[in-house]
């Protein structure tokens, strides 16, 4: 019990005062609304204009076709659209959230999709999850998109969501900071220029100003370290610069600002992309659920933007690309310190493609629901770095927490190697070493205090036990093959092996290309 009490203390010690703050703040209000009887107003007198807008991304994954929704690689079928429940729970709360959404707005069909944002709007006194600020956010950004794109003048449907734009701006994000504020301040300035509302306008340049400010680092990469979420920061973004640069309301103030952290962001999604587009599934990160570098690459350039050549460096990145291979690496902090939600236990985890192809690869993300594959796929023995006795470098709970983090302590960068320690041991220290030759990569792991360690490399499902011998060089007899459960993306898992190699103190592992 009482170390459950420190695990809350050491999580609770990194927030925010802002954060605590508006926890209490916003729970104390509920109940009293609750005993005065406060209502919500779900309809506001409104008046919208036209907006002008380029032509955005859809992102193909969200689907909807007779009466069927599927998202996450899971499906449910409604039938009729008055018969939609918009509360359907069976799937989790994220595939709620992404039924309130709307991102199925953009695909291409000859549904009537006016018909379904009239069927949630029927619906809205008994919505719950999707009356959460994060999917009134995203709501508001895809039925704007699509009333513009489609030139559709509705009063009821402007009315409602010109109140739930004001139950956003009455629940704000402040208690969780990061990516869901920023998500706020995006949706709030396009609802303010499509309302022409000074008061949704003011707050989302507030947010955007000091936000994008934080978030995006100096080499520019978003603060939360998920390669998937900086994919859908920059598309927030780049949808923001389609809509100060194509209407003149406020003299576009915000242009100047939004294209130089969108360039930032450009050259660090370039930089830690492979040459094919992919990115890594580092913390986080999912196949299927942002746009595709590509995809964002091509809107950049329809935008007139350019990109930003800064190197990988405060993010903690490195990639490193030789003729045959490339390999990315993580040396970085937990991140981001107030809000490390989406981070894992995998300081000095790397991935590795060879002759364009995946050898070594982080093993993804699954789930999002609070459970024991959650847990195991946030901790260390199921990243390609070394776990000592049986723990997690980095106190990873709860499904979103962090309590102690393991701390970079010292970082050694050559033109042909790069070295750091770790803490997240102590009193043992983690040194890893990689050694990029033009056809091997050398790891050489040492541990102090005459400690033993366990380090892992997990492999790509086509990858085979022949294949990994005939690559891999290893510096000890204690290692065995075993398996693990691949999720690129969520709701997905395929077996795949990895090799554990057992170590007192030093190990050395070569990788022939």
């Amino acid at each position: 019990m009482l170390g459950n009490y420190i695990r809350l203390y050491n999580t609770v010690k990194f927030l925010k005062f802002r954060q605590i703050y508006f926890r209490l703040y916003y729970l104390g209000r509920t109940k009293i609304r609750k005993i005065t009887g406060s209502t919500i107003l779900f309809s506001k007198k409104s008046k919208s204009v036209n907006l002008e807008l380029q032509r955005s991304i859809h992102i193909s994954e969200s689907y909807f076709e007779e009466g069927e929704f599927k998202f996450l690689n899971l499906s449910t079928k409604f039938g009729d659209i008055d018969c939609i429940d918009w509360n359907y729970d069976k799937h989790g709360k994220l595939w709620t959230y992404n039924l309130t959404y709307f991102d199925f707005l953009s695909m291409d069909s000859d549904i009537d999709k006016k018909e379904l944002i009239e069927s949630f709007i029927k619906s809205i006194k008994d919505i719950k999850d999707g009356l959460e600020p994060f999917p009134i956010s995203l709501r508001g950004i895809n039925w704007i998109k699509y009333l513009s794109y489609q030139n559709i003048k509705n009063q009821r449907i402007d009315d409602s969501l010109y109140a739930q734009y004001y139950i956003l701006l009455d629940n704000l994000e402040y208690h969780l900071l990061g990516n869901h504020l920023l998500e706020n301040g995006f949706s709030l300035l396009l609802g303010a220029y499509y309302f022409q509302d000074e008061i949704l306008y003011l707050k989302a340049k507030e947010i955007l100003l000091e936000q994008l400010d934080e978030q995006i680092l100096e080499d520019g990469g978003h603060f939360e370290l998920s390669p998937m979420y900086h994919q859908i920061m920059l598309f927030r973004l780049l949808d923001s610069i389609n809509l100060v640069q194509n209407n003149f309301w406020k003299d576009r103030e915000l242009l100047d600002f939004l294209r130089l952290k969108a360039e930032l962001m450009l050259g660090w999604l370039q930089n830690i992309s492979y040459k094919n587009g992919d990115i890594p599934l580092f913390n986080d990160s999912a196949k299927g659920i942002a746009p595709t570098t590509v995809q964002l690459m091509n809107y950049s350039k329809e935008l007139n933007l350019d990109i930003s050549s800064i190197n990988l460096l405060d993010s903690g990145y490195r990639k490193v690309t030789k003729s045959n291979y490339e390999c990315i690496v993580d040396i970085g902090q937990i991140g981001a310190e107030y809000i490390p939600g989406h981070a894992h236990s995998d300081t000095f985890n790397f991935e590795l493609r060879i002759k364009d192809k995946d050898f070594i690869v982080d093993t993804g993300l699954s789930t999002y629901e609070t459970c024991e594959r959650r847990d195991i796929e946030r901790s260390t023995l199921s990243h390609n770095t070394v776990e000592v006795n049986g723990q997690n470098q980095s106190e990873v709970w709860g499904g979103f927490r962090v309590a102690n983090r393991a701390k970079i302590i010292d970082i050694k960068e050559e033109n042909s190697s790069i070295e750091a320690t770790h803490d997240g041991y102590m009193p043992i220290l983690h040194t890893r070493r990689w050694t990029f030759e033009e056809n091997r990569v050398v790891i050489v792991d040492r541990l102090s205090g005459k400690s033993k360690g366990v380090a892992r490399l997990h492999f790509h499902p086509n990858v085979t036990r022949e294949d990994i011998l005939a690559h891999l060089s290893i510096d000890s007899d204690s290692f065995e093959f075993g398996e693990y459960l691949y999720s690129p993306e969520f709701n997905t898992k395929t077996t795949a092996i990895v090799v554990s190699i057992n170590f007192l103190d030093f190990l050395e592992v070569t990788i022939e290309i």
